[in-house]
């Protein structure tokens, strides 16, 4: 089978199950945007991969303009039309898209229904609800029609779509409400790539550039935008700047570190360590410098955004620290395999709290950073999840089966 695997963002799990289907001898070619601001994963050919293992960037020549939202809107039509390009060349049988807004996905979709090329809908969030929460706490009522023109249009992507992959249960009622079939929903929870993300020390070269070798390091990883409250970070830092063993350390690029950035300078705030997104190779030593690895997520969020960072968090065997609504799967997760403390948004007081009490006690740190580990082990099996795509693909393109 000629798979295309789309994922906007190029994170790592994505590009670990293209690899696992070129390695079950399908011809996989992994597209990403070039442009795109995020954490990324392996994306070059390394030895050893399949022979049918293909992957490469969409460049769409300028930087993405995440918080202009008529440019983001022109970005995104233009972007669907390079993507459409790059599908039209490679001839797939199927194809997986993954992070890829509504906008960019209308041209790629109307060509493989054209040219009976199967679709699957991945949906990692629901684009819709995201843009009716945030426009709506900026305009109020004058966003209704802007919400609804993205419902309308990401529902009729869903329900004209072969097949749909949900990465939890609580997305399920909303595609039923929408009209998507029941026999075109499978539920597959992401994960991380478990072989990708072997522990390590402390005592590392990532920990030795940075003086954190004989810190106690709270750490944070990943985007900070809309959804993302840094707010938390800068209390964090100005809970324990009194403290030189302590330092909490932020990875990551963007609105929300450029804030943090402006706030480090203003207070003098020395244990604020701020560092730019980490090339893949390096995340096992970042994440092995950390004693306590941090997460954040916004309560109008809610159940509609899972944030990916948390599953590569689980896989480095640390203590888990993180704010989102208790309703989350991340954050029931983290609760039901007892691997961290869980903080409802907007508690600054308990986050900081929470933090105290995993700083005062190692043994407890070592228990909830065990019990993650062995959730990542138990639940990240790429062999097993590549088995449930298979299915899915099969089922998106009948003709190959």
């Amino acid at each position: 089978m000629r798979i295309l695997l789309h994922d906007n963002s190029g994170h790592p799990f994505q590009v670990q199950l293209a690899r696992e289907l070129a390695r079950r001898g399908h011809t996989v070619r992994h597209l990403y945007s070039a442009v795109f601001q995020t954490p990324r994963g392996s994306l070059t050919r390394r030895p050893g991969d399949p022979d049918g293992f293909q992957v490469g960037p969409i460049d769409p020549g300028r930087p993405f303009a995440k918080y202009s939202y008529w440019q983001r809107f022109l970005q995104e039509r233009h972007y669907g039309g390079l993507l459409r390009r790059e599908i039209e060349a490679f001839r797939p049988h199927v194809a997986l898209m993954s992070n890829t807004p509504p906008d960019a996905l209308l041209a790629p979709q109307g060509w493989c229904r054209t040219h009976k090329v199967g679709f699957v809908f991945w949906v990692q969030d629901i684009y819709a609800e995201a843009v009716a929460r945030i426009l709506g706490n900026r305009l109020g009522p004058l966003s209704a029609p802007v919400a609804w023109h993205y419902r309308r249009l990401e529902g009729g992507l869903l329900r004209r779509s072969d097949q749909v992959v949900a990465i939890t249960d609580d997305f399920l009622p909303l595609l039923r409400a929408w009209g998507v079939a029941e026999g075109r929903l499978t539920t597959i929870e992401n994960w991380s790539p478990l072989d990708e993300l072997p522990q390590q020390p402390k005592d590392n070269p990532f920990s030795r550039e940075h003086r954190l070798h004989n810190k106690l390091v709270l750490l944070y990883s990943g985007t900070m935008g809309l959804k993302h409250n840094p707010e938390l970070l800068l209390a964090l830092a100005e809970a324990f700047r009194g403290d030189p063993s302590i330092a909490v350390v932020v990875v990551s690029e963007g609105l929300g570190a450029s804030w943090l950035a402006e706030r480090k300078s203003e207070r003098g705030l020395a244990n604020l360590i701020l560092l730019p997104f980490q090339p893949f190779a390096r995340v096992p030593d970042m994440l092995g410098a950390a004693d306590v690895l941090m997460a954040i997520l916004e309560q109008d969020a809610g159940i509609y955004s899972v944030p990916s960072k948390v599953l590569t968090n689980l896989c480095a065997g640390k203590a888990q620290l993180v704010s989102m609504p208790l309703q989350n799967l991340a954050a029931r997760t983290i609760s039901r395999e007892n691997a961290g403390l869980v903080v409802a948004p907007g508690d600054t007081g308990g986050f900081v709290a929470a933090a105290r009490s995993l700083v005062a006690d190692r043994q407890r740190r070592m228990a909830l950073g065990a019990a993650a580990r062995a959730y990542a082990e138990r639940a990240f099996d790429i062999a097993r999840i590549g088995d449930r795509f298979e299915a899915v693909l099969n089922a998106a393109c009948p003709a190959m089966t």
